[in-house]
């Protein structure tokens, strides 16, 4: 159901009257009535909070026609929810007063192939005249990619997924599978469970790349097709649910949380990106028509500016100045990309984590690994993978973050400082220093004040929700100012 159009009638649903309505009804009673077929009784619209956690409202299929005209009422105070659904009273979010629309996206409506019955959609949050929510953050991936595309650039995108599972029915962890990590062990003891993940992600539309057992035990990855960064960011909703639902069936109990055991290593929710402009320039001129890729997608005629050029690493100079925005910004960045207390028990040096702020040719020590791909794709490949965010993080929040940095990137022409192809952990301190390499935020509190200071995140996400994100990460600061790292790993195994 890719209708462009989709993107631009929500917001002015109300101000152009019947027509638009009748439109948008007719495109759902059509959606409806192919969900009927396929036994689908209730419709799940979900959105993701400022602490990462994805809270939804159902609809049976038979309204989802108004769910889409008129949405669904959901109260804003969800934006000062935490994720153990504590709210915080902040300056502009948290109390008992309005009310907000979730309106639907059917352009990423699918049938739940591991929850027979239920589809899902992602939706936008409007106020009751069709005005995009302040805090709503797939507006603000829309806004960024928009801004990007007035350049004739485009960004694709993709999440790694990992998570851990276990028998359902303990509060504890421990792992369900035990074999060697990335063994063909696992497959033997779990081979039915990893195939019915691959199988259900498959036949909601994706475009599965790869899977296999990780590092710690019990752990798994799955890897998908880059998409435009909106798409990118439902596509991690929807596989995290996905993987959730199948763990269920299976008697298992999955976790995507930053860590599931304090001496142990956590799951990563690594993002690979690349930059793509029009063949005739490196800015990617200015004639771009703004339209997004889809899965699977190949570049559409454009040329990939991560790769194919003379700068480090075989950047062009956009490429660079776009890696180099979020390299730059990558502290700040950190209050998107890794928002829990938990976050940074993970980010151990040395324990591939990539707990450094530098960049390195396939280097996974660093935070930013640039990925040339191999030289018979002649750079169309190449993609910049960020590897010290998890899946804590609201998806959108982190792609309309990374987009934001890496434009202010482009506008400062800036360029990035000699790659790094050691562990930085291995150097001297003095080495370090003299190279540039600093230690990202060793807290959620360092990364918050980084945040907080950032001009160019606080434009691209707007004061109402640069000020809420912040509010929110000091609440789950003071929640767990006294608690050592075992009681942390406790009270948030479960909650992503």
């Amino acid at each position: 159901m890719n209708d462009p159009a989709w993107d631009r009638a929500a917001p002015r649903i109300s101000a152009t009257g019947g027509r638009e309505r009748d439109r948008l009804a007719a495109a759902a009673r059509h959606a409806a009535t192919n969900l009927e077929v396929r036994g689908v009784v209730c419709v799940a619209c979900t959105f993701v909070d400022n602490s990462g956690i994805t809270r939804m409202k159902g609809v049976p299929v038979g309204r989802l026609d108004a769910a889409v005209v008129w949405g669904v009422g959901a109260s804003p105070v969800f934006d000062a929810f935490g994720a153990d659904d504590g709210i915080t009273a902040g300056r502009v979010a948290g109390g008992p007063v309005g009310d907000l629309r979730l309106h639907p996206d059917l352009d990423r409506l699918t049938a739940l192939a591991a929850q027979p019955g239920w589809a899902w959609a992602p939706a936008d949050r409007r106020d009751q005249s069709g005005v995009p929510h302040p805090q709503d953050a797939r507006e603000l991936v829309r806004v960024e990619t928009a801004r990007l595309a007035a350049r004739g650039l485009r960004v694709a995108m993709a999440f790694e997924i990992e998570w851990a599972v276990a028998p359902a029915g303990a509060d504890g962890f421990t792992p369900a599978a035990g074999g060697p990590a990335y063994g063909m062990t696992r497959v033997a003891e779990l081979g039915d469970y990893l195939r019915d993940v691959v199988a259900a992600l498959t036949d909601e539309g994706l475009v599965v790349e790869q899977i296999h057992p990780e590092y710690a035990a019990g752990q798994f990855e799955v890897s998908v097709a880059a998409q435009d960064p909106l798409a990118a960011a439902d596509t991690c909703v929807l596989v995290k649910e996905t993987v959730r639902a199948v763990s269920g069936r299976h008697g298992l109990r999955a976790s995507f949380a930053p860590k599931v055991l304090a001496d142990g290593v956590g799951n990563g929710g690594h993002v690979h990106l690349s930059l793509w402009g029009e063949d005739d320039g490196e800015d990617g001129g200015k004639d771009g028509d703004g339209a997004a890729p889809g899965a699977g997608w190949n570049g559409g005629g454009r040329v990939n500016l991560m790769g194919g050029g003379d700068g480090p690493g075989g950047l062009t100079a956009a490429g660079e100045a776009f890696t180099a925005g979020i390299l730059a910004r990558l502290p700040a960045l950190m209050a998107l990309g890794a928002p829990s207390v938990a976050s940074y028990l993970r980010l151990v040096p040395s324990q591939w984590a990539s707990a450094y702020a530098c960049w390195g040719l396939e280097n996974r020590e660093a935070a930013l690994r640039m990925i040339p791909g191999p030289p018979a794709a002649a750079g169309r490949a190449a993609n910049l993978e960020i590897k010290c965010f998890d899946l804590a993080a609201n998806p959108y929040l982190v792609a309309a973050g990374l987009l934001a940095a890496g434009h202010a990137g482009l506008d400062g022409e800036a360029r990035l400082p000699p790659p790094v192809d050691v562990d930085p952990a291995s150097l001297d301190p003095a080495e370090r220093t003299r190279r540039g390499i600093v230690r990202l935020p060793t807290d959620l509190g360092l990364a918050v004040a980084a945040f907080a200071a950032d001009d160019v995140l606080r434009r691209a996400c707007g004061p109402a929700l640069h000020d809420t994100v912040a509010t929110v990460r000091r609440a789950e600061i003071d929640r767990f100012a006294d608690a050592d790292a075992a009681t942390v790993v406790a009270a948030t195994r479960w909650r992503y």
